[in-house]
């Protein structure tokens, strides 16, 4: 058996259904390897990139180690931020690349790179394997770190030499289960009281939630306090919550920063958000201030960075949930209405009117589609039309990236998300300047049948650029303005049902319904130069801040 199939042959043994990336001769003979074994099927992306964007929501949506693959050299480079992406959102992926031959490592062989060193500061672990006899047990070693403990991506490179050695029939070792991150009782039963004595209080949620929602609720209505979520986290609390009070931070809702500015003396508690720059409005001194802090978090390292927390708690959102609400009720904490806490709700979002704006487009476009739908939104102005304006019908309904995600994250994300949960209807939000970068990815969609719908807002110019600079600086250069292009015409060339839009009238029912019935992939484009200032919030002023 060659190294190469014995790779293949622990991924498959351990549930690994995809692999994500482009072959190419570094890494052809796991591709020859493919052919013998249906069970992992090749999705060939037009772009590395695109593929560890892929790999990353399959990781998010299916709660499982994924795989992304690429060449040497470019290859490898390529999907540097797809893992850097997932290092941030603690998915786990596994990362193979090809390398050149052992023997000619050090001569400038083409495509020669020694990439282990580049994925090590955005990976868990990072290594390449020269040795035929090492390399399953590396690759063994690197998955389970990536799902052990808080979960991240890993990389193994392998030089073409050592894929095509002979290992023998080595005995496949199974991945062991992550063990859970218990919470230690004594820090819980602290943390319980402190929440108790407190009558006043708010709930401050992240995506570090996204698994443990129900008990999230269950504990805002023993509490009886109102929740406000980042942007990375709008989607988990449904708006028919009573308790809900919109989103903090980029693009966020006055009525949520209005809780934070409160300086009620009560308490605030942090479950899974790392308080980074857009989760607490460019580290807003508010939301600490005069509160007492308990921070739920798996992640150490994200305790104590930017504010000082009376009380971190370390374990695993949902363990640390469920142990809390138990001593809240073992201490018996009177039960408190929502009103006596909170009157505001959730504040009066804009009405849909037929000015051909991005917010009412967005919203029409809500209308049409059904509310389980899974909005992957991409980076760009539209996306904080979407934070600010779009409403949360169901759970787990919007991606949102305002971590470490690149322009054309949505595109590729929309189909990871797809592959992985194949009965619920996913639709990308995109712009021109993404669609440009990888939009080519919508041939995937449909090389596999996916029926994804891809809304681009096509505005002819790099529109967040453009607006923050407008604001920031009062002009902006001529290179933010692109030559219109008919997108809708490029769909066509692809083979690709599309629809144009150019009016508020045009959006309708009965055009977007045919779309979504399709065996594959459609697009809408959106043709919309919306000169309105986006909602984005304090972001300008942070940006604005510098250089005075």
């Amino acid at each position: 058996m060659r190294a190469a199939r014995a790779v293949l042959e622990f991924l498959k043994e351990n549930g690994v259904e995809h692999l994500f990336g482009i072959p190419a001769g570094s890494v052809n003979a796991i591709f020859d390897e493919l052919y013998d074994m249906p069970e992992i099927a090749p999705v060939v992306t037009k772009h590395e990139g695109a593929a560890s964007y892929m790999a990353a929501a399959y990781a998010k949506y299916t709660g499982r180690l994924s795989v992304s693959i690429g060449c040497s050299g470019p290859g490898a480079t390529n999907l540097v931020t797809g893992a850097a992406n997932a290092m941030r959102e603690h998915l786990p992926v596994l990362f193979l690349t090809g390398a050149v031959p052992v023997g000619t490592m050090g001569l400038n062989a083409s495509q020669e790179l020694d990439v282990s060193p580049v994925f090590r500061p955005v990976t868990k672990y990072s290594v390449l394997v020269t040795e035929a006899k090492d390399v399953l047990r590396e690759v063994a070693k690197a998955c389970q770190i990536a799902i052990s403990g808080v979960p991240g991506p890993v990389h193994v490179a392998l030089p073409i030499d050592v894929q095509h050695a002979d290992v023998g029939m080595p005995v496949i070792p199974p991945l062991l289960p992550r063990k859970p991150i218990v919470p230690a009782l004594a820090v819980i039963e602290k943390a319980a009281k402190a929440l108790r004595e407190k009558k006043q209080g708010c709930i401050f949620v992240g995506q570090g939630v996204r698994d443990s929602v129900d008990s999230l609720l269950e504990l805002a209505e023993l509490l009886g306090w109102p929740i406000v979520t980042t942007p990375q986290a709008k989607g988990y609390i449904p708006e028919s919550h009573p308790q809900y009070v919109g989103v903090f931070g980029f693009a966020g809702h006055e009525a949520a920063s209005n809780l934070i500015a409160d300086d009620s003396g009560g308490a605030l508690l942090i479950v899974g958000s790392s308080l980074g720059e857009t989760a607490t409005n460019n580290y807003n001194t508010n939301l600490t201030k005069g509160r007492y802090s308990v921070q739920l978090d798996f992640d150490q390292t994200v305790f104590n960075r930017k504010y000082s927390i009376d009380m971190p708690v370390l374990g695993d959102i949902n363990l640390s949930l469920i142990m809390l609400i138990e001593e809240l009720r073992t201490l018996g904490i009177p039960k408190r209405s929502v009103q006596s806490v909170y009157q505001g709700g959730v504040e009066t979002r804009p009405v849909l009117t037929e000015e051909y704006t991005t917010k009412n487009v967005l919203l029409q476009l809500q209308q049409c589609l059904p509310e389980s739908t899974r909005y992957t939104v991409d980076i760009g102005e539209f996306m904080s039309y979407v934070i600010h304006h779009m409403k949360v019908l169901d759970q787990d309904t919007y991606n949102i990236n305002v971590h470490f995600g690149a322009m054309g994250t949505g595109i590729a994300s929309a189909i990871g998300s797809k592959l992985a949960e194949p009965e619920r209807p996913v639709v990308c939000i995109t712009g021109d300047g993404c669609f440009f970068m990888h939009g080519m990815d919508i041939l995937t969609a449909k090389e596999f049948g996916l029926p994804i719908l891809f809304v681009i807002i096509n505005n002819a110019r790099l529109g967040m650029v453009y607006h923050g600079h407008s604001l920031q600086f009062k002009r902006t250069h001529h290179s933010f303005e692109q030559e219109a292009v008919d997108i809708a015409g490029m769909a066509a060339a692809m083979g690709i049902p599309s629809l144009r839009v150019t009016g508020m009238d045009e959006l309708q029912q009965a055009n977007i319904e045919p779309l979504l019935a399709l065996n594959g992939p459609a697009l809408v484009e959106v043709v919309l130069k919306d000169n309105n200032t986006p909602p984005m919030g304090d972001r300008v002023k942070f940006l604005s801040s510098f250089g005075k």
